[in-house]
């Protein structure tokens, strides 16, 4: 969903633990031949929140017209009462949960976008980012384009309705032949819905159906939340075809290797969803039991960092034979958008969605469990927190490797410069996060985590270009000078 704003732009209203992560920034969900599509529209957004929360939207189509609804915020606060169900009539639906790389948060940029075709009305979701937008966007531009919003997915549109071909479904793969990036994208037309992953599969999506209803989504918790059925994973540069009649299935792209991110296993998708036949959640003890076997180290007690950490601290403390315990507490209550109005509160930012379990903590040797560290002004603050509250040694654990390079591929990263791991070693970080001792697991570690093969250094088996610097996809615009299509949102407040 990347635009033409300002790539570095902060965006505001980010609490202090949520302001140091990474974030995915879509999630979709489509189904059509349902009665009650729009609901189990809403249904399937709720389970797919964690990867956007800043906008959604849903547009529904009842055999005769259109219908939509978009606002910022989250799901339930504006998909929560029966009146708006009804003003979304129609057995075919596509959402989409917007957490924004580029482009302001306003509502000509909530997703999804509505287009009157030559074929007819088109919506269109979109999960992932595309690394020529710019270069297309100017393009498309000078040829007489009028662009709505600055969204990367409007590209996509416009290639649509200027392409030479007739048939809706030859614009479509004339159109993403022409585009650059990792996507998975829905659409919807009068009588289809419209699945399609890119080439290397680096963004995920998922064939389901509830009741013979096909369903096209990111993610197996979203058909769960419904009681709809997984039907397998669309494949990398598949694009599959459903409508009231069945489902058809094309090949329209050369064969590239498969290359689904792996952070998807790490921190991205939900714990409770399968990805390519494994839960999640099993993958991320297996993680943690690697990373103990690589560096485990002498401790009273293992504590996660939550809730990202559980999985992983779960299955480092079974391999390690230490102890697990909550030793921070999160309050999950605490909105994203606390207003910190002076520094003396600001200072207390980390402490409003974690505090530390001074019972589990004193007097012991601590390690604690996260996913990652992106910046490390969080990690350093809650390592504070755990020697204020008595531990006699903090040692913290990292189920991924050092991140040290941003991602273009439509997850929300900071700048190199940013990065922790961009600029400092190992040794360096621990110094500055304020630990006894720091450790990662290794790539080939995380690799036999998830795959149970070590990393093939001549053919990757996955995108993990935020560790490795070697980035599958070609980065177009950033070659030819142009600013990279990312938004930071991981801005600490000043």
């Amino acid at each position: 969903m990347a635009g033409t704003t300002n790539p570095f732009a902060h965006r505001h209203g980010q609490s202090g633990a949520d302001s140091d992560k990474f974030h995915e920034e879509c999630g979709v969900f489509g189904i059509i031949g349902s009665t009650d599509a729009a609901a189990h529209t809403v249904l399937g957004l709720h389970a797919l929140q964690h990867r956007g929360q800043e906008a959604a939207g849903i547009v529904t189509h009842d055999g005769g017209q259109f219908f939509s609804h978009r606002s910022l915020g989250h799901v339930g606060d504006n998909f929560n009462s029966e009146s708006v169900i009804s003003r979304l009539p129609g057995d075919a639906a596509l959402g989409h949960n917007r957490y924004a790389t580029t482009g302001d948060t306003i509502l000509r940029n909530v997703q999804p976008l509505f287009a009157e075709l030559q074929s007819g009305g088109f919506a269109i979701g979109h999960n992932g980012n595309l690394t020529n937008s710019g270069t297309l966007r100017s393009q498309l531009v000078q040829r007489g384009c009028i662009f709505q919003s600055t969204m990367d997915t409007e590209v996509i549109t416009h290639l649509i309705a200027t392409s030479s071909y007739h048939d809706l479904l030859d614009r479509m793969i004339d159109a993403l032949k022409a585009v650059v990036g990792a996507y998975s994208l829905v659409a919807m037309t009068e009588d289809k819905l419209i699945g399609v992953r890119d080439p290397m599969g680096v963004r995920p999506l998922i064939l389901g159906h509830l009741e013979g209803a096909p369903i096209l989504t990111s993610e197996t918790c979203a058909l769960d939340i419904i009681g709809a059925e997984f039907v397998r994973e669309v494949a990398p540069g598949e694009l599959i075809v459903c409508s009231r009649d069945g489902i058809e299935s094309l090949m329209p792209f050369p064969p590239a290797q498969s290359r689904p991110c792996i952070f998807e296993y790490v921190y991205f998708s939900r714990p409770d969803s399968i990805t390519n036949g494994r839960s999640i959640y099993t993958v991320r003890k297996a993680i943690g039991a690697h990373l103990a076997r690589e560096s485990a180290v002498g401790a009273d007690v293992v504590i996660p960092v939550p809730d990202s950490g559980t999985p992983a601290a779960i299955g480092y403390a079974e391999e390690a034979g230490v102890p697990f315990e909550l030793g921070i507490i999160r309050n999950h209550y605490v909105g994203r958008t606390f207003i910190e109005p002076s520094q003396s509160i600001r200072n207390f930012g980390v402490k409003l969605k974690h505090n530390a379990n001074r019972a589990e903590i004193e007097g012991r040797r601590v390690v604690l469990v996260d996913d990652s560290i992106v910046r490390g002004t969080t990690s350093s603050k809650i390592v504070q927190m755990v020697r204020d509250a008595g531990a006699q040694e903090v040692h913290m654990r990292i189920a991924s490797p050092p991140t040290a390079n941003p991602c273009y591929y439509g997850i929300d990263t900071p700048s190199r410069e940013e990065l922790m791991a961009a600029n400092l070693d190992v040794e360096a970080m621990g110094r500055q996060i304020g630990v006894d001792s720091l450790a990662f697991i290794s790539i080939n570690g995380l690799y036999r985590a998830v795959g149970g093969i070590d990393r093939d250094e001549e053919q990757p088996q996955y995108c993990d270009a935020c560790f490795t610097d070697q980035y599958p996809v070609s980065l177009v615009d950033l070659a030819q000078g142009r600013a990279p299509a990312q938004l930071s949102l991981l801005a600490e407040h000043s």
